[in-house]
């Protein structure tokens, strides 16, 4: 066996693998290999592994010094199938990033500061800046603390996260196909892409409520085809190529509010279904509905004023509270500023053993 070191980390409402860059393969047919191997896959159950047996918590975050100008370190995601060989950089996730800030001051690659310290993260999946706010009294990274996220049980210390250029980031524009809808399939959808391409769709359109359980629509195996037929043809219109085999477009079903937020979701992450909803899905869903003329601009049954805003997000395990602010003009949007509060926590430290085959070269 050969050991590596590691920090396994809940980021928001994920859990992952965290890794110094400089640890890992520079090779990236090594460096997943070793990593399949470090999570267990491909397994169902990711018995000989520390993969949870779910998307949610197999994945991988890579950091290392950056030479971005703008950013202080690079955070590469991965995530890690759980039944197929297969290891993807085809998006962000908010949620581990959440835990980057974090990992970066306690492997010395930021100087903590008294206080609250700021870590400027180049996400490397999509070459855009966060900014996070970690709390360091005594120039120590604080876990504990009286910050609650739905999905999450008890608090923590708090996070915030702030998106400065992730509008466009992996489909080249806001509305890739140009339009706030678009009709794939006899069904009306919004691709947008503010940090994490998604593709929306009216819960209605498809025959359901949107108040499904997450088991509830995973046991619907036609209402599964159909979205994936959705997303395959939408994955083209929105820059993406073939996706059969990537982890986005996200699929949202939207539906009106019940638990008095902005609007409810139930997110295809693209073949399960979130327990609640990824970081930047939920900013991208939020963004939709500024947007005249989207679909969860209809759904809502509401015109968005222009300025700063906070948005409740409502999702299956509670809501998700993004801060934004927008300018409309002529019935365009720009996106000045997305922002959201998280948690972490660190869950432990050490070395992660995977078999001499995975030996790094």
């Amino acid at each position: 066996m050969i050991s590596i070191p590691c920090t396994i980390m809940r980021g928001g409402t994920s859990k992952g693998l965290y890794f110094l860059a400089d640890d890992l393969p520079a090779d990236v047919a090594a460096r997943d290999a070793l990593l399949l191997a470090a999570m267990g896959s491909p397994d169902e159950r990711q018995i000989d592994g520390m993969g949870g047996a779910h998307p949610l918590t197999s994945k991988v975050a890579i950091v290392g010094r950056s030479a971005h100008p703008q950013a202080d370190v690079d955070y590469l995601f991965l995530q890690v199938a759980v039944d197929k060989a297969e290891v993807s950089d085809s998006q962000n996730c908010g949620n581990l990033l959440a835990g980057v800030g974090p990992f970066a001051i306690e492997q010395g690659l930021v100087a903590a500061q008294e206080g609250i310290t700021e870590v400027r993260i180049h996400m490397v999946n999509t070459g855009s800046i966060a900014l996070a706010r970690v709390q360091t009294p005594g120039c120590e990274v604080a876990y504990e603390g009286n910050a609650r996220i739905d999905g999450v049980p008890g608090s923590a210390a708090p996070v915030m996260l702030d998106f400065l250029d992730v509008a466009g980031a992996s489909c080249g524009a806001l509305l890739p196909t140009g339009r706030a809808a678009d009709v794939i399939e006899d069904v009306t959808v919004t691709c947008i892409d503010n940090g994490m391409p998604v593709v929306l769709i009216s819960a209605a359109d498809l025959g359901k409520s949107g108040y499904e359980t997450p088991a509830e629509l995973e046991a619907d195996g036609e209402l599964k085809a159909r979205i994936e037929a959705i997303r395959l043809k939408t994955g083209q219109m929105m820059n993406l190529g073939d996706v059969s085999r990537k982890t986005v477009p996200k699929m949202s079903l939207v539906a009106p509010a019940i638990k008095g937020g902005l609007v409810c979701t139930r997110t295809f992450i693209p073949h399960r279904v979130h327990e609640a909803i990824g970081v930047l899905g939920a900013v991208s869903v939020a963004t939709a509905c500024m947007i005249p003329g989207s679909v969860a601009q209809r759904v809502i049954d509401r015109n968005m004023p222009a300025g700063p805003q906070t948005l409740d997000v409502e999702h299956p395990t509670g809501f998700f509270t993004v801060e934004m602010e927008c300018e409309i003009e002529k019935g365009a949007v720009t996106v000045r500023r997305s922002a959201l509060l998280r948690t972490a926590r660190k869950l432990m430290e050490g070395n992660i053993f995977v078999a001499a085959e995975n030996r790094l070269s």
